[in-house]
Formats: structure tokens, C-alpha cells, sequence
């Protein structure tokens, strides 16, 4: 629907804002443009409505070259929303939503239904539409900004940093609002904001500038999977790339496969010299089958050392396990919150295949997703639990 190509922009003194860019924008979708200040993004979205005309390139909307097209028609049929809302004062809330149909010469009629329909569309009462913008809230304003962008039906929303000087809980209503209204109308919105939390939640497909030039198109999947080089992953930050790889990571990739078991006929004895020789306080114990089926540690065989003579003597079978097909995100508050080392890994027929150890989990993830003050409360918790239950303990195995 929209498409950039070679596109570029020069301002004078010589200053390349944009530098040949290359997009294809479908209809329909969420774009959108985010980098550091002074990257080129509300340059190029400018463009696409001529109120920046580029210095080179072709910039076609349904296949035209909008060069060829009158600016102030092209204008009409591209809604436009700004930062500071860009309500007209002296007129009614009516008037400002039906501004653009009315120079459109449409009925005074069909333009009383519009009104009333797009301020429903934003859930405010009938009887605003007779009210000034100074008797609304900052919130209200807005929201009669985004749809007076709509009132025209045009295909294309350019949104230039909308909610930037919103309060956070204003802005999370109205992304949503706007978010649901693309949805339901199938609008093609271009969204610029600096905010990558607002891009990662509402585009389809996000654009990633510095400099003049498009670091990386793609989905905020793809992004947060693959970011493109530094800039973009300093751009994403640390904690949502990791948080990303914890949501697309089994535990079967970050387990320890090196685990030291027992099988439940062999002698306490035995027990005893292979936990003197891996260095441990505890035995896994499985069948033939390599089933797990519990576990001992060091304090049971000293206790039942002259009344039990195998180690399925004194199996304890109350043992946490996880299973290696599971989402790392999925299970590893679980695994902080029960206190213990290690957790066992357990595949599809609860065969014994590896170890989650707690320090990796809290090292190299965990206060980074969940933040360090609750990773605090966590660890206090666990040193209580593990003093009060007996926890199964394999070292740093």
C-alpha cells in the first residue's frame, strides 16, 4: 500500500536526515518508527504526506506517486494526529472532529453522524460534542484527537509521538484504544514514538533508525529474537532480550546433564562411597529404566545406617521435579521459591535426563527478568524453607 524507495532527504547546509530508504508497508498494519533522537523517523513519516518533501526517491501509495498528487488532497486523505493534540480552541469538540469532512463539503447531516459515532467509538457522552477542548481532560482531548483522525475514514494514520506527554496510565488506555480501533477498522496506522515498550506493543512490524538509516524491519518477534546489531540491542535493552530468550527457552537448553544417581538395590555402603567420590551430600535414585523414583542424602543413611541395608530402604519419594520439554519461563519461580540447589529434569517417561541448578537460575536470569527487589524477598524465603524441610541437595554438580 505504501512504498519507499531510494527515498532520501537533504536538508540545507548539506544535513542527510534520511538516507535511501527502501519500504514496503501493507495495508492494514501497525507501523512502527522508533530510534535516538535526531534518527529520521518523523522526517520519513512526513513524507509520506508531503509536508516534508523528499530530496530524492519515490514514495507510491496504492501504486502513485504522490508527487504527482495535489499536497493538500493527498493531505485530506491521510489522517494525522500529533503530540499536542492540535485541537482548535475557539471550536466545539463537533467541530474539531468534523473538520476535515466538512472542507471535504460533506452534509451538515452526514457530519453530525460522524461525530456522534466517533465519539462513541471512544466511549465519551453525546453531549461533549458541545463542549470546548479547555472543558475536557488532557486524556479526553487526546482521545477526540485520534478519532478526528478517523472522522474522514482515510485508509492512513500518521501519528507523530500521540500519548509522549501523557501521564503512564492515560497512555496504556489510549495505546489500547488505538490499538483496538486499527483492529476493528482495518486502518494502516504510522505510529513514530521513542518508546520501545509502546512499538513492541502495538506494531505489526517495526522500523529501527539511526543516523538517516533503517537498521531493521521486521516483526517485534523477529527483533527480540535477532536484533540486527549493538545499536538495536542497546536499544532493546538487556532485561527484554533476556526476558525474550527465558520465554522461547526450554529447560532441556539450560539444564546440566552431569548427575549422580543410585539405583534402589545397591547397599548404603555404596551409597555412602560414591557421594565421598563425586563430592556430594545427595543421591537422585533411579530405576533400571533410569525412571527417577526419589532421592537420599548424607542424614538419612546416618540415621537408618543399622536398620536399613539398600538404599530403597530409606528412599524418600517426596522429590520437586520439572520436566525438560517446559518453558524456562514457566517454571522457574517454581523452582526459586521451593529453597533447593537443584531441581531434577525428567523427560516425557519420567526418566532421569539432567539438573537445573538454583545459583545458574539466579546468576544469569532471574534478577534480571524479575528485578532485584523481588529476587531479594525470593531468597529470604528460600533460606526459611530450606530450614524448616529438608531440601535436595546436590552441590554445584
Amino acid at each position: 500500500m505504501i512504498e519507499f524507495k531510494e527515498v532520501s532527504k537533504v536538508f540545507k547546509g548539506g544535513k542527510k536526515a534520511v538516507a535511501d530508504v527502501n519500504l514496503t508497508f501493507n495495508k492494514g498494519e501497525f507501523i512502527c518508527f522508533i530510534g535516538t533522537s535526531g534518527s529520521g523517523k518523523t522526517t520519513t513519516m512526513r513524507m509520506i504526506n508531503r509536508m516534508i518533501e523528499p530530496s530524492s526517491g519515490t514514495i507510491l501509495i496504492d501504486g502513485e506517486d504522490i508527487r504527482k498528487k495535489n499536497p493538500v488532497e493527498l493531505r485530506r486523505k491521510i489522517g494525522y494526529v500529533i503530540q499536542n493534540i492540535g485541537l482548535l480552541p475557539h471550536m466545539t469538540i463537533r467541530e474539531n472532529i468534523v473538520l476535515v469532512p466538512k472542507l471535504l463539503k460533506w452534509p451538515e447531516e452526514k457530519r453530525n453522524e460522524i461525530a456522534k459515532k466517533m465519539i462513541q467509538l471512544v466511549e465519551l457522552p453525546e453531549e461533549m460534542l458541545d463542549r470546548y477542548p479547555g472543558e475536557l481532560s488532557g486524556g479526553q482531548q487526546q482521545r477526540i484527537g485520534v478519532v478526528r483522525a478517523l472522522a474522514a475514514d482515510q485508509d492512513i494514520i500518521l501519528m507523530d509521538e500521540p500519548f509522549g506527554a501523557l501521564d503512564p496510565i492515560t497512555r496504556e488506555s489510549l495505546q489500547d484504544l488505538v490499538k483496538d480501533l486499527q483492529e476493528r477498522l482495518g486502518k494502516t496506522i504510522i505510529f513514530v514514538t521513542h518508546d520501545m515498550d509502546e512499538a513492541l506493543k502495538l506494531a505489526n512490524r517495526i522500523m529501527i533508525m539511526s543516523e538517516g538509516k533503517v537498521i531493521q524491519f521486521d516483526t517485534p518477534e523477529a527483533i527480540l529474537r535477532s536484533p540486527a546489531n549493538k545499536f538495536v540491542e542497546e536499544l532493546l535493552g538487556e532485561e527484554r532480550l533476556l526476558q525474550t530468550r527465558a520465554d522461547v527457552t526450554t529447560v532441556a537448553q539450560v539444564m546440566t546433564k552431569n548427575v549422580v544417581s543410585i539405583t534402589p538395590e545397591k547397599s548404603l555402603s555404596e551409597g555412602i562411597r560414591l557421594m565421598r567420590e563425586k563430592r556430594v551430600d545427595t543421591l537422585l535414585v533411579v530405576d533400571g529404566s533410569g525412571v527417577l523414583k526419589g532421592y537420599v542424602d548424607v542424614e538419612n543413611i546416618d540415621k537408618s545406617r543399622r536398620k536399613a541395608t539398600s538404599i530403597g530402604d530409606i528412599l524418600n519419594r517426596n522429590i520437586f521435579y520439572v520436566q525438560q520439554d517446559k518453558l524456562l519461563r514457566d517454571t522457574m519461580q517454581r523452582i526459586l521459591k521451593r529453597g533447593v540447589k537443584y531441581v531434577p529434569v525428567v523427560d516425557e517417561k519420567q526418566r532421569l535426563v539432567g539438573i537445573i541448578t538454583r545459583a545458574s537460575l539466579v546468576d544469569i536470569v532471574y534478577d534480571v527478568i524479575w528485578g532485584e527487589e523481588q529476587l531479594e524477598d525470593l531468597s529470604s524465603a528460600s533460606e526459611e524453607i530450606s530450614t524448616k524441610e529438608p531440601a535436595v541437595r546436590q552441590g554445584e554438580v
